[in-house]
């Protein structure tokens, strides 16, 4: 439908079109200008044709009707009539321009990751081309070539890209939000296969535990023991700094930022987490920094954390392939839902995992931090005896 005087008055920020390619781009700051997209030579374009304070809508109407008849001709209209595009950067320039934008919020695993995806998957084929020519079937030749064959990497691109055209469209850059919920459609269906991380069954994890406890005493195996006794996962042992425990009140503070869920969470310390804490702080004679630092050093803020490979260094050290670090927390979740009378919200506490129920969140408030207690001591004495 054409547009009326009156809606090219009133329109609100996005891309109103006037019929056949001619457009209304009105942008978030109130700017008001005339857009042609055209088919030139296979590529869609869009040509600029002037603010709406220069050229009136009959005037815009009249030009769009001579530029297409000069692309019916072949003829380019830039050439012939000094249009210029709208200076639209190109998808790769928004891209990095993003990334610079959001990196401070996320993690340093996340930052190297997100746009390396970019730079391997998906520059190549679209980095050149105007974010404002970026669609679903663009998108859907991105993500073809990887689709089956690197499936969690093709479904983290497809939400990348779109956080991406979001990003172009808060920008000014696109006129209108892009969905790319259909993009999918066009793809066939993945055949996802969960694979839980290898994880010791419960039964066997007192042995192993004690018979780490009589090894050569290293900061990996030690870290390793208060990750098991706690059940905690592996990270938040890992940058675990002397400052977040009250050994005298048995508890261990972990602020949100460190947490996967976002959520502070404190752990109670059993009597042996208790012992070890102990002695690891007498003899590495710590009382600040990393509870088990690793031998590299910074330049400007103190040693680094032990790394995964120490621990996972720990278990083969014990002649074990198959297990994780990470599967000890399931360990746990096995003993108490087989061994002990403890509700499962209890147990789920304990391990830091988000109440799946929003209305259920927002009425329990409780950590069960007495009740986290016992069961930590119920754990302990589990591994021990």
């Amino acid at each position: 439908m054409a547009l009326t005087a009156l809606k090219g008055r009133t329109a609100g920020p996005g891309r109103h079109t006037d019929g056949h390619g001619l457009c209304l781009v009105v942008r978030p700051s109130g700017s008001r200008s005339w857009v042609l997209r055209m088919q030139y030579k296979g590529v869609r374009r869009d040509f600029g044709l002037g603010p709406v304070h220069d050229v009136s809508r009959s005037d815009a109407r009249c030009l769009a009707i001579e530029l297409r008849k000069m692309v019916r001709s072949g003829k380019d209209p830039v050439k012939e009539r000094g249009l210029r595009r709208a200076n639209t950067p190109t998808f790769e320039m928004v891209t990095r321009r993003c990334y610079e934008a959001m990196k401070k919020g996320w993690k340093d695993r996340r930052n190297l990751s997100w746009i390396s995806s970019f730079e391997n998957h998906v520059f190549d084929e679209i980095g050149a081309k105007r974010v404002d020519a970026i669609d679903s079937v663009q998108v859907l030749k991105v993500l073809e070539p990887i689709w089956m064959e690197k499936p969690d990497t093709a479904r983290r691109l497809l939400q990348r890209i779109g956080t991406v055209l979001d990003y172009a469209h808060i920008k000014g850059h696109i006129p209108a939000e892009i969905s790319l919920r259909l993009v999918t459609r066009g793809l066939p269906r993945q055949i996802r296969q969960v694979e839980h991380r290898a994880a010791m069954p419960y039964a066997a994890v007192p042995a192993f535990l004690q018979k780490l406890a009589r090894q050569e005493r290293t900061i990996g195996r030690d870290a390793l023991q208060l990750t098991i006794l706690t059940a905690v996962r592996s990270n938040e042992t890992r940058y675990a700094t002397w400052d977040e425990f009250d050994l005298d009140a048995a508890t261990w503070s972990i602020a949100a930022s460190r947490m996967k869920m976002k959520q502070p969470h404190v752990v109670p310390l059993s009597a042996p987490a208790l012992a070890l804490l102990h002695r690891m702080r007498a003899e590495h004679e710590a009382l600040d920094g990393y509870i088990a630092p690793g031998r590299a050093l910074f330049t400007l803020t103190g040693r680094k954390p032990i790394s995964d490979t120490t621990f996972l260094k720990a278990i083969r050290d014990m002649k074990i392939d198959k297990i994780t670090v990470h599967g000890f927390r399931s360990s746990f979740a096995d003993w108490a839902a087989e061994c002990i009378q403890f509700p499962k919200e209890i147990t789920e506490k304990a391990l830091a995992h988000r109440v799946p129920n929003a209305a259920e969140a927002a009425y329990r408030r409780t950590d069960y931090f007495v009740k986290r207690s016992e069961l930590m001591a119920k754990w302990a004495s589990f591994l021990m005896d």
